[in-house]
């Protein structure tokens, strides 16, 4: 009997399995657990502003870890969870990694599958980096300084943030808004996802799908891009990001592509709050390019 494919070689069993990050790396439940301790410890001991307003939703909610002194660079992190799960309470412990430097983190919540869409979800995204442009002083920040990172549905949005018309946000906004992205572990292809097990959480129909995948976007604002796969991340993951690298070299814009060798999709992250990591260091080195 013939199997069928449904996206690109993949039958159904297959194309799931390329997504089920779950299944294939079984520690997730440490991972969280461990994310949630480090966090709380954050929240403890770091200054903070917790559970900001910025938007009706009830998930339109963000975190404020100040650094010292004013004007400082924002790094700005979405979290993870297929869109569907987790919370920014899972990596308030990202700030730990900033503040040595002299920057302020913000980690966001945006509302999930299956109760929001897509479409919702990526604006509920542009209105929290709006209201982090318009009250950045309020809380240290430059606004003409913001750097984004995501983590697997974060990277996604990301993305999604890069290629935003910020003027149909507010007439306020400035083009270049994100200066620069980081998207570890990140979905740009949005075609197998609607085609997966997963949109049974998603309900993603093909026109959202081709709406919310940054490999359709346009990107007319020239932004350094990070992006981070780990090595024993399933095939699909690494040609995402092989062809959002592909993309933005085709652009003639700043790229690189880093595929960590020690860790999988979710201890990928682990290092983030450690201020002398390569992965901190090397966003640095980027948000000084995405600055200058």
């Amino acid at each position: 009997m013939t199997v069928e494919p449904v996206f690109r070689n993949y039958d159904q069993q297959a194309l799931d399995a390329q997504y089920n990050n779950r299944a294939r790396f079984p520690n997730f439940t440490e991972q969280f657990d461990q994310w949630t301790r480090w966090s709380v410890a954050t929240r403890r001991t770091l200054p903070c502003r917790l559970d900001i307003v910025y938007g009706d939703d009830a998930l339109e909610r963000l975190d404020v870890f100040p650094a010292e002194g004013a004007r400082n660079p924002i790094y700005v992190f979405l979290h993870g969870g297929y869109w569907y799960s987790l919370d920014k309470s899972h990596y308030s412990y990202v700030a730990e990694g900033m503040r040595p430097h002299g920057i302020v983190t913000a980690v966001t919540n945006f509302g999930l599958a299956p109760r929001c869409d897509m479409d919702t979800i990526v604006e509920h995204n542009r209105r929290s980096l709006a209201w982090l442009w318009r009250h950045a002083t309020s809380f240290g920040g430059d606004p003409d300084r913001i750097y984004v990172c995501g983590h697997s549905a974060g990277g996604h949005l990301g993305l999604m943030l890069l290629g935003t018309d910020w003027a149909d946000i507010g007439a306020d906004l400035p083009h270049d808004l994100v200066k620069g992205v980081c998207a570890i572990g990140g979905i740009f292809d949005m075609e197998p996802i609607r085609l997966s097990f997963l949109n049974e959480k998603l309900h993603l129909t093909a026109e959202q799908a081709r709406r919310n995948s940054p490999l359709l976007q346009r990107y007319p604002v020239c932004a350094p891009l990070s992006l981070v796969v780990a090595v024993d991340e399933s095939a699909e993951f690494h040609r995402q990001s092989e062809q959002m690298r592909d993309l933005w070299s085709s652009l003639g814009y700043p790229v690189e592509l880093m595929i960590p060798s020690d860790f999988d999709h979710f201890t990928v992250v682990n290092e983030l709050g450690d201020p002398r990591c390569a992965l901190v260091l090397h966003q640095l080195a980027q948000m000084r390019l995405a600055f200058s």
